[in-house]
């Protein structure tokens, strides 16, 4: 069954007004199990996701902040946390703001230094989404679509993009990327949450990682792969068995063909886990949320270098530009589908 705002006003509420006028709503799922998630539709945003402890208590293991002029201020921070949002058109960085498509050169926006991160100036992360669906029942679910204008950023061809946040009834966030292009571009899609499973107030370098890979891109001074692949074992990210989540960590590591389980996080203090599951070549971890101590986040936080942990499942940064790296050419006409899931359990 679905329903719309109008019918269960409880279940939306408004999260401000866009500089141009449109109105953004925030949208919450809620689970049998007590499990909530909310989401807004600038960014297409999750902006909570809280988890039912056994003493009945609810704990907030994203981060974000309370109010709309907060999220758009964000992007005016020295380093921009994305919170919660989705990336896009690309995710990562590109080298230069610069690729080769059908033979030819295509310069993209630059917002980062010479180069573009995450979509350029305005990407996915800053739109104004449309609610195409909300759906009820055991599992709840809520679709938004954004409408990509051909040579937005100067990517070519009008993109269709839908992100679908779903709750299941065994406590799963299942997040589905669907997309298509009137012309052949360049798409790589991905969920930007920061999660810490002691409560959006803790220290995450207090948290259990398991990274199930065995390699990680190496990167420049900038960040920007070289095009190889660096052996793990027993390396300082070699998280084959579980250790402390790192101070530093802003790594693309590689999954192999077929494998689901991508990192595994977990909360002694709470005897939570979380287990990350995708579909995508790579998964991009990032250890970060520092506001700088200029805009405070959810219940009057600051936030700061180590306040949460990102697993952004997706291509290989810079994919374009390394013939040795998975296609992220979306061809006009062809479907992408993208799907990840984070899935929790008590322990």
């Amino acid at each position: 069954m679905h329903f719309s705002q109008i019918d269960h006003p409880k279940n939306v509420n408004s999260f401000g007004i866009l500089p141009d006028g449109k109105e953004v709503l925030c949208y919450t799922l809620q689970n049998k199990n007590g499990m909530e998630l909310s989401v807004i539709n600038y960014g297409g945003t999750i902006t909570s996701l809280k988890f039912p402890l056994s003493n009945q208590e609810k704990i907030d293991v994203v981060l974000g902040f309370d109010s709309l002029a907060d999220y758009i201020a964000s992007y005016d921070l020295p380093n921009a946390p994305y919170f919660g949002a989705v990336i896009g058109r690309f995710a990562g960085r590109i080298n230069q703001a610069t690729f080769s498509l059908n033979g030819k050169e295509i310069n993209l926006t630059k917002n980062h230094g010479v180069h573009q991160l995450h979509g350029g100036v305005k990407g996915f992360s800053q739109q104004f989404w449309k609610v195409k669906k909300i759906s009820e029942g055991d599992y709840p679910s809520i679709t938004l679509e954004y409408i990509s204008l051909h040579l937005e950023e100067n990517y070519p061809g009008i993109l269709m993009a839908e992100v679908t946040y779903m709750l299941t009834e065994s406590n799963q966030v299942i997040v589905e990327f669907h997309a298509h292009s009137t012309e052949d571009t360049l798409l790589n899609l991905t969920q930007h949450s920061y999660f810490n499973l002691d409560g959006h107030q803790g220290n995450v370098t207090n948290q259990d990682l398991i990274i199930h890979s065995t390699s990680v891109l190496t990167t420049d001074e900038e960040n920007i792969p070289s095009g190889l692949l660096m052996d793990l074992k027993k390396g300082a990210f070699d998280f084959s068995n579980a250790k402390k989540v790192p101070i530093a960590i802003d790594n693309t590591f590689p999954l192999t063909e077929n494998q689901k389980v991508a990192a595994v996080l977990t909360s002694e203090q709470h005897n939570l886990k979380m287990t990350v599951l995708t579909d995508q070549p790579a998964v991009h971890i990032y250890v970060g949320g520092n506001c700088f101590g200029q805009i405070k986040g959810k219940e009057a936080v600051a936030y700061h270098p180590e306040s949460g942990i990102c697993f952004e499942t997706q291509n290989y940064p810079d994919a374009p530009n390394h013939k040795n790296f998975p296609s992220a050419v979306l061809k006009k006409g062809k479907h992408y589908h993208h799907q990840t899931i984070f899935a929790f359990e008590t322990l």
